[in-house]
């Protein structure tokens, strides 16, 4: 089939979206600045193997393999096309020739070949990185249209998972037992979450790129967006590869999920009390970070997102459409919607809060968490969050180190064992690594006080052991 269609486009000759190279034995030098010029303007066809007069010339077998390794290598290489762009080539044979096929996509980002920028007319590529008119209106064309609500005609409804909206409908029903989707029948409730829409300039309508990000099922996914995966690595000990890894490619609920539980079994969790009651500082750290990554990444961009664990830091990036340069400050941050629709979509379900509300609480966490350091922020083409980790966030260096808070501890330690707890359990709940440090600190002290007993009193180090608390015989702290 793709046969037929090229034999189509070549008949049609170069045109705006279409441009021919010969490409025999080696990429021409502006097969770039043509790849550069298509993202900029309306995406298009690149055949290799045609010259400009049509003729079918094809390209030298034996070449093949080192054109298409030299074509995946520089598009993804930012110092030839930046942002970079994460596409393969498809090999056709046509008339007993070989040609390779690109389809290049319309991007909503700007993007330069070499430093330069280009843009694309009838005429061919036009270098217009020194006329700043044309630049600014590229930037202006580009920041007015959101790629989540890019239509695909002929996705149907079959082609969302089910069991997911009814997810959905369980979720916001948990955040607002009369949320108007609660009770909306599958075609509603996506078209009342703007996942359905209409364009009134191109005529086109039906589910959007948004739809299957959220909702699709994974061979969607895949087929729409090759490229598109979530990488999660823990890199403590083997610097060069990683201690585990979890390679993400399925929709952003569940990809939401698998980073969380990537994080609960690699961080640790310090016992933190928040006014009166225990929070999670690691989830509300990382419930941002996750939320973050997922929401407001540039999904048409092919760079994998990453999300890695190190021995003093957690990073995460994405690819971005920037809006500005650098660090973020949060004393003068104003927030810039990415992806407003996923973004809605996440709030509506309780995993995102109200956009820039996310920025102050991870600075506010975080510095609790690593004992008073900031996390970084940083805006580009990739968007970076840096939050520095402790080898093992103690409670010393938290608010909570007081006598009262030390109280406060203890008490709800008492409570969590009314029902009897593993020391595993109890060390979990307390966010502490140190087996030791539970056992001559916390536990033998509470044993020997009468606040703590053991299931298994005739044998204290059975691995059985479970320890319990009797708050009748034992008053508070």
């Amino acid at each position: 089939m793709i046969s037929e269609q090229l034999k189509s486009i070549i008949r049609d000759g170069e045109g705006l979206t279409v441009e021919f190279k010969e490409c025999k034995t080696q990429i021409n030098r502006d097969v770039y600045e043509t790849v550069c010029a298509f993202l900029n303007r309306n995406g298009g066809h690149i055949v290799l193997g045609v010259d400009d007069n049509r003729n079918i010339t094809g390209i030298d077998k034996d070449a093949l393999p080192q054109i298409k390794k030299d074509l995946v290598t520089a598009l993804n290489n930012p110092q030839i096309i930046n942002p970079p762009l994460y596409i393969l080539p498809e090999t056709v044979n046509i008339e007993g020739k070989i040609l390779l096929y690109l389809n290049i996509p319309e991007s909503s980002q700007v993007h330069r070949c070499k430093g330069k920028i280009f843009d694309r007319n009838e005429d061919g590529d036009l270098d217009v990185t020194n006329h700043p008119d044309a630049v600014a209106h590229l930037y202006i064309r580009k920041q007015s249209s959101f790629s989540e609500n890019r239509i695909y005609p002929y996705v149907r409804l079959e082609d969302l998972r089910s069991d997911l909206i009814q997810r959905v409908r369980k979720m916001v029903r948990a955040e607002n037992p009369n949320h108007p989707w609660a009770t909306m029948n599958d075609e509603e409730l996506l078209s009342s979450a703007r996942l359905y829409q209409h364009d009134y300039q191109t005529g086109k309508e039906g589910y959007t790129l948004a739809a299957i990000l959220l909702l699709g099922k994974d061979e969607v996914i895949q087929s729409v967006l090759p490229h598109f995966k979530t990488d999660a690595i823990l890199r403590r000990i083997n610097l060069d590869r990683y201690d585990d890894r979890d390679d993400i490619r399925t929709n952003l609920i569940e990809s939401y999920d698998r980073l969380m539980a990537f994080v609960a079994k690699h961080l640790p969790d310090p016992f933190y009390l928040e006014k009166d009651q225990r929070i999670s500082l690691r989830d509300h750290i990382f419930r941002e970070v996750v939320a973050n990554m997922l929401i407001h990444r540039e999904y048409i961009n092919g760079f994998p997102a990453k999300f890695i664990i190190g021995t003093d830091q957690v990073v995460a990036e994405n690819a971005n459409r920037p809006h500005g340069h650098g660090r973020i400050n949060p004393s003068n941050f104003t927030p810039y919607p990415k992806n407003p629709v996923i973004a809605r979509f996440f709030k509506e379900i309780g995993r995102a809060d109200e956009l820039g509300s996310g920025v102050r609480n991870l600075y506010q966490y975080t510095r609790i968490y690593s004992g008073g350091a900031d996390p970084q922020l940083l805006e580009g083409d990739v968007f970076k969050i840096i939050v520095p980790v402790t080898p093992q966030a103690t409670p010393q260096a938290t608010p909570q180190a007081t006598p009262q808070a030390e109280n406060d501890k203890i008490n709800a330690l008492l409570e969590y064992c009314i029902e009897p707890r593993s020391r595993e359990e109890i060390q979990e709940f307390m966010g502490l690594k140190d087996r030791k440090h539970l056992r001559v600190e916390i536990l033998n002290p509470l044993i020997q006080e009468g606040k703590i007993f053991l299931t298994i009193p005739e044998k204290p180090s059975s691995p059985n052991q479970k320890y319990y608390s009797n708050l009748k015989d034992s008053n508070h702290v």
